[in-house]
């Protein structure tokens, strides 16, 4: 049996962001959403998750970019001096390789960042993270801890398989970059099942990252494998809004078509694959 999680990333992170992550659940195949605790529409996502109960939502665990949930004196190791959280990933890579981040402080926030998402009435199905960090190495020990505390069942592998392209094009150096993070998710994965956690057994959508179009999802879908996939995707309403505040050459737009796409349904029909999200995945392992 195939099954399939698509899980829209960075609810939370811009108002136009959320609306298309609605859009592409109510009238496409977006079964899952991840909440950014810190995003600078929150409040705005929170409201529609009361909206929209069959919606999927976990935690977007963030530490690079944006506001912390945590108060900075609690983890100063995270903060620049204006008291945001590191501008980007390869600066906070850095620090953590260098001993300039406290483990401490990254439980504290991210234990923060799980407490506002339930305080908001949201139930959480599951945690991944911006940028994936929640995979290196001490930080997915912190997770698996905070999962486990809080009874969240389920976290994101984003394990790409290393020789899968789904006819994307990707640079010398995202190609580099996503062997490395496959790796370090390999390994994630283990953990993550020594602890009981429920993981899905395959992931996509690393390399077409902010750029998967329609053509490149109905073949990752004509080429599911059996068991259950996650592919992650990033829609969003207005490119001409977006893209000059996230400077990630994301295709926002794109990725809501596709994800909305009639082809794209017919497709998921012709191969009997069963949409879920990661709160039906708990109850499969339940």
């Amino acid at each position: 049996m195939k099954k399939l999680i698509v899980n829209a990333d960075d609810f939370g992170l811009h108002e136009n962001i959320n609306l298309g992550i609605i859009a592409g659940h109510t009238t496409g195949c977006i079964t899952s959403t991840t909440i950014m605790a810190g995003g600078p529409a929150f409040a705005h996502a929170a409201a529609l998750a009361a909206d929209y109960r069959t919606l999927g939502i976990g935690v977007h665990l963030t530490l690079v970019g944006g506001c912390p949930a945590a108060e900075p004196g609690q983890i100063p190791s995270l903060i620049d001096q204006e008291g945001l959280l590191c501008s980007k990933y390869p600066v906070f890579l850095r620090k953590i390789c260098s001993a300039g981040i406290r483990l401490g402080d990254v439980h504290r926030e991210l234990m923060a960042q799980v407490r506002k998402v339930l305080a908001a009435g949201i139930q959480v199905t599951h945690l991944d993270s911006h940028q994936h960090l929640h995979i290196v190495p001490g930080i997915i020990d912190i997770v698996i801890d905070i999962a486990r505390e809080f009874n969240i069942r389920a976290i994101r592998i984003p394990a790409e398989p290393l020789l899968f392209f789904g006819g994307f094009r990707p640079s010398a150096g995202r190609i580099i970059g996503r062997s490395g993070l496959s790796v370090l998710a390999g390994l994630a994965r283990l953990k993550a099942r020594r602890a009981r956690l429920v993981v899905p057994d395959h992931f996509y959508g690393m390399l077409a990252g902010g750029s998967m179009e329609k053509r490149l999802l109905n073949k990752i879908i004509d080429n599911l494998p059996e068991g259950t996939s996650e592919i992650m995707v990033h829609p969003g309403l207005d490119d001409a809004i977006l893209n000059p505040v996230f400077t990630w050459d994301y295709h926002w737009q794109q990725e809501l078509a596709a994800v909305t796409s009639p082809q794209v349904a017919d497709c998921l029909k012709k191969n009997n694959i069963d949409l879920v999200s990661f709160a039906g995945l708990n109850k499969d392992k339940g």
